[in-house]
């Protein structure tokens, strides 16, 4: 914290100098010299059968679970006991661990760390989420270097981009300080060739200056979060601003809807891309250019599980994902709940050609589903949402199942007509609910910066 305050207190060009120092850091750590032969390596993967990347899953994964069993104190431990108590289940067999929660991590995080390792020559990252609860990781650098070697195959790559190539990223990072209302809400990073753009300060009297630093830095693509990709989109073509043409827009963190992909690429006049991935590296997934969602295997095993249980379902149900990570022996999480919700699509033979899982129906934090009276569960609701609203965004609260909140930040021209047909298509989705609508100028987002569709406070009843 004391380093953030004296970083956020010095002048533009001292912030550029050490963002820049800071990204040349990282560029060392993430890249290895031979980083575009290990990238071509993983391309080639991709042209694998299903029997090639079984095997090729199967002999890490075995690797992992043989290392955790022994060697990791959470899991060794809880194989001991088992078989003090007479338990005689294999632990080879990955459907034998029990499912791994945040929470467990959250509170006893060096406890899954691997005997002998030395944290100070470890990564480590603090992650809070969308729930602001703080969460620790340490990584090995050689892992951090495959994840982006990956980063730059099933990203980059696949769009025609390249590390060289000048980018912007709207994330979570505070750039500049909240209190700030002159630009400039950015800093350029010199080391990653980056200009990294301030979630926090999308107002529409600011978002001329935002698109002037794009251009004047020459941005080829942007990569952030869904929302604040859409709020500088939407807010650009509310304007009618000169909006600088960009070649791709990539989208992570957040799930990214219909109308946000549309509304952006209208306005940077590109393909708009989704991207899924998790600080913990146990499962990552890019959209190829045909629009499915394709796993990366090499960083972990998927299993999509049922809701109130610990059965695996069918391809095409709809379950929670929890994954086993292959990259990070130094702490290797096993069946571990992401918290999110979604299905692996079967039978499709994509025509990009590659043979790699399909991740599909992503609904962000399994918790982020409403309940209705009878019982049902509502995932994703922004089809309500819709670009013929003139809404700008909005958040859904539910406190009981009988009633929900609904904060929205009216867009010009919002009119009572219009807030009637939001109410009506949400009541089509939801039965006979109460629906309350307060208007607000900025819909809060997490301690990160990411911003959450759907809160719901219901933990007792959706556990049941």
């Amino acid at each position: 914290m004391k380093i953030r305050s004296v970083y956020q207190g010095m002048p533009y060009p001292l912030r550029v100098i050490a963002a820049s120092l800071h990204g040349f850091r990282l560029q060392m750590m993430r890249y290895p010299p031979d980083i575009d032969r290990l990238v071509a390596e993983a391309l080639a993967r991709e042209s694998w059968n299903s029997d090639q990347w079984k095997a090729w899953q199967e002999e890490r994964l075995a690797q992992i679970l043989w290392h955790a069993s022994r060697n990791v104190p959470y899991y060794r431990q809880q194989w001991e006991m088992r078989r003090r108590n007479g338990d005689q289940a294999t632990m080879e067999s990955l459907s034998n661990w029990p499912v791994l929660s945040k929470d467990v991590l959250r509170d006893h995080p060096k406890a899954f760390v691997t005997d002998g390792i030395k944290l100070n020559s470890q990564i480590v990252e603090h992650t809070s989420g969308t729930t602001g609860k703080p969460l620790t990781l340490w990584m090995s650098k050689d892992s951090v270097r495959q994840w982006f070697t990956l980063f730059e195959a099933r990203w980059r790559s696949w769009y025609g981009l390249s590390r060289h190539d000048p980018w912007g990223i709207l994330g979570g990072q505070m750039v500049t300080p909240f209190a700030q209302n002159m630009p400039p809400f950015w800093v350029w990073n010199a080391g990653m060739n980056q200009l990294y753009l301030s979630s926090y300060h999308l107002a529409p009297q600011n978002i001329a200056a935002y698109l002037d630093a794009i251009q004047r830095h020459k941005l080829v693509y942007l990569l952030g979060y869904a929302s604040s990709l859409y709020s500088v989109a939407q807010l650009a073509l509310e304007q009618n601003l000169n909006i600088p043409v960009l070649k791709v827009v990539i989208s992570n963190a957040e799930p990214l809807y219909d109308h946000q992909r549309e509304v952006v690429s209208k306005a940077f006049k590109c393909p708009v891309y989704d991207t899924y991935g998790l600080s913990e590296n146990v499962c990552a997934a890019s959209e190829c250019l045909h629009g499915h969602l394709h796993l990366w295997p090499e960083v972990g095993v998927t299993e999509i599980l049922d809701d109130n249980s610990d059965v695996q379902l069918l391809a095409g149900e709809t379950g929670r994902l929890v994954c086993t990570g292959l990259l990070n022996l130094t702490m290797p999480l096993i069946r571990y709940d992401v918290g999110d919700r979604g299905f692996l699509s079967a039978g499709i033979m994509c025509a990009c050609g590659r043979n790699m899982p399909i991740l599909s129906g992503i609904e962000g934090r399994k918790d982020d589903v409403l309940l209705t009276h009878d019982g049902r569960r509502i995932g994703r609701l922004d089809t309500v949402f819709k670009s013929d609203l003139p809404i700008r965004e909005a958040q859904i609260i539910q406190e009981s199942d009988k009633q929900i909140l609904v904060l929205y930040v009216p867009a010009p021209g919002c009119s009572d007509g219009d807030l009637n047909s939001l109410v009506e298509r949400l009541r089509e989705r939801l039965g006979n609910m109460e629906v309350v609508l307060k208007s607000v100028e900025k819909i809060p987002r997490s301690s990160n910066g990411k911003f959450r569709a759907v809160v719901s406070n219901l933990k007792n009843k959706m556990s049941n």
